[in-house]
């Protein structure tokens, strides 16, 4: 199986040059740690910064320089800072390339629900709801599976939807899907796990895609 570090890594496969990208709170962060040599993208977070750099070392936190999660930052020349309003003007008018978020769920049919569970506190839904609504290109890094074992990809979302018909594509600590046609596609398999077992953790419909092979990083 896959660590949280493998999956952003993974991700960072999907990004492009000249590619403005906005990270979710969790997995997603990590991505910034492995942009590929010879890439340049920028990468949006909306409390307001454009041109954050990967996680600092200790002799590097600045507690001034947060991203959305709270997570102390780096930033890259080039950096601006900006309101909430410009911010998501950027999203709202689609200027961003990919979008990679966390999941509590999804579905076969491309729902995700990553921003409530009934009966907890919540800080509040944050920037996902605008990101799904926008974004066209929308990655998710999630476990395969909660806590208890059961999948976290079903047939269809238990907790409140944060979007509708959104998600393309999502890596797992067993691998590396696609949503067609209301269906999961296995496209890449985590090193050492197998067909049978990615199926045996996924609730909703999974076909197998014909070029389906074992992930490289």
């Amino acid at each position: 199986m896959l660590t949280k570090e493998q999956i952003a890594q993974r991700i960072s496969k999907e990004l492009e040059d000249g590619f403005y990208v906005n990270l979710g709170i969790g997995i997603p962060t990590l991505v910034a740690n492995y942009v590929p040599e010879g890439i340049n993208v920028e990468f949006q977070s909306e409390n307001g910064v454009l041109g954050m750099g990967p996680f600092p070392t200790k002799e590097q936190v600045d507690a001034d320089l947060i991203n959305a999660g709270k997570q102390t930052i780096t930033t890259l020349p080039g950096a601006s800072f900006f309101d909430s309003e410009l911010s998501f003007g950027m999203i709202r008018g689609q200027h961003i390339n990919l979008t990679v978020l966390g999941a509590m769920e999804v579905s076969q049919s491309g729902d995700i629900a990553n921003w409530k569970i009934p009966g907890k506190m919540v800080k509040g839904m944050g920037g996902a709801m605008d990101l799904v609504a926008s974004a066209e290109n929308i990655i998710v890094a999630m476990m395969h599976t909660n806590r208890a074992g059961e999948s976290k990809l079903l047939k269809q979302c238990r907790l409140p939807l944060t979007g509708v018909n959104c998600v393309t594509k999502i890596v797992t600590n067993l691998a590396m899907l696609t949503i067609e046609k209301h269906q999961f596609v296995l496209q890449e398999l985590a090193p050492g796990v197998s067909i049978d077992y990615v199926k045996g953790v996924t609730e909703g419909e999974l076909v197998i895609s014909n070029n389906c092979k074992v992930m490289e990083f």
